[in-house]
């Protein structure tokens, strides 16, 4: 009786164990093609590229499990509807900047670029080990998306003007693109902000539809050739001091991935994340002297003056904005608390070894 009931029991339990492995096999041999769309426009170096280096890597490491079919800024949406198309679920995967949609989702702009800000290396720290990521997964899970950091430029140059800009007074009534708090701020100064996509600005500055724009850096601003329209180039980069880029995936999409394919997508966004700041600190410091001594630009740094009155209207526009959105307000403290104790390390680590540099 008793071998009778071992036997019994083996085979109930070969038969679950097989049915495991059979549920297992199936799973991992299902094969998920998914579309993904980006606000960069076609061809774009270093932002668009790494999307496709993204989607390559991701098809390797699968086996070809997950393949993901890459659309630049136009080519499936409109540059600009790359957050809709993504959680509305018309495609699983979008790649842009999340301070684009700040309409939408104010508290957003925190995990691309805050004015006098963290910078690059803070921000990973931040949403990697700061709690920074459960906060941008909180904001974006109602609109049925997950986010993750996808590449940096660094700090980034403050911007092109077609005059020179010598007092705050200067900045009235210019037209300037810029996203972001960024826009906020310049607002304060009497800029009108507009926001517009890559493809449009060299256009519009061009034509004198827009009289200033900000970009990215000398890499991606030569290429686009706005030295041509515009002949004062000005730093810092006050307005993204670390701008993090966004891999915006459907939730539900991203829930029917096995474990191990979201592993994958994680590692390799991580991955392009590393990248593309390693590329943008190798091609910048070329490209800035290309546009110095071929094209003679006028590389000038904005008046203390002027960066003082920007760095109160920050102030003032971050307590505005928290005193409106709630969500807002949970992601700035949170944010603002992190960037203190990283500014504390930073004067002792990164800030003394610059200033022993120039001793």
């Amino acid at each position: 009786m008793k071998r009778r009931e071992f036997f019994k029991r083996a085979g109930v339990g070969a038969l679950a164990a097989g049915g495991v492995l059979a549920t297992s096999q199936s799973h991992a041999a299902k094969r998920f093609n998914w579309k993904m769309v980006t606000t960069w426009p076609p061809n774009f170096p270093i932002f668009q590229d790494g999307v496709k280096r993204f989607a390559r890597e991701v098809r390797k490491m699968s086996g070809g499990r997950l393949t993901i079919q890459t659309f630049a800024g136009g080519e499936l949406v409109p540059p600009m509807q790359a957050f809709d198309a993504v959680s509305q679920g018309s495609v699983e995967m979008g790649h842009s900047a999340a301070y684009y949609w700040s309409g939408k989702v104010p508290a957003a702009q925190f995990f691309t670029a805050v004015p006098f800000g963290m910078n690059t290396q803070g921000m990973n720290a931040w949403l990697y080990h700061g709690g920074g990521l459960d906060l941008w997964h909180e904001i974006y899970r109602p609109y049925g998306l997950v986010a993750f950091p996808m590449g940096s430029s660094g700090v980034q140059m403050g911007g092109w003007f077609r005059k020179k800009i010598n007092s705050v007074n200067d900045l009235k009534g210019l037209k300037m693109r810029i996203p972001g708090l960024g826009s906020k701020v310049m607002a304060k100064a009497g800029v009108n902000p507009v926001l517009m996509a890559g493809g449009e600005i060299y256009t519009a500055l061009e034509r004198g539809t827009i009289d200033a724009t900000e970009w990215v850096g000398p890499f991606h601003d030569l290429r686009l050739g706005l030295y041509r329209a515009a002949k004062y180039y000005y730093y810092p980069g006050w307005h993204e001091p670390g701008p993090m880029l966004e891999l915006m995936i459907n939730e539900k999409a991203w829930k029917s991935l096995p474990k191990d394919l979201q592993l994958i997508v994680k590692t390799a966004a991580m991955a392009v994340n590393l990248n593309m700041l390693s590329e943008f600190e190798a091609r910048n410091l070329e490209a800035l002297q290309t546009l110095k001594n071929k094209y003679k630009v006028n590389v000038i740094a904005f008046p203390d003056e002027v960066i003082k009155q920007l760095h109160k209207f920050t102030q003032e526009v971050l307590t505005e904005e928290a005193a409106k959105d709630a969500k807002f307000k949970k992601v700035y403290d949170a944010y603002e608390a992190f960037r203190q104790s990283n500014s504390a390390w930073g004067e002792i680590s990164e800030g003394a070894y610059a200033r022993a540099l120039k001793l």
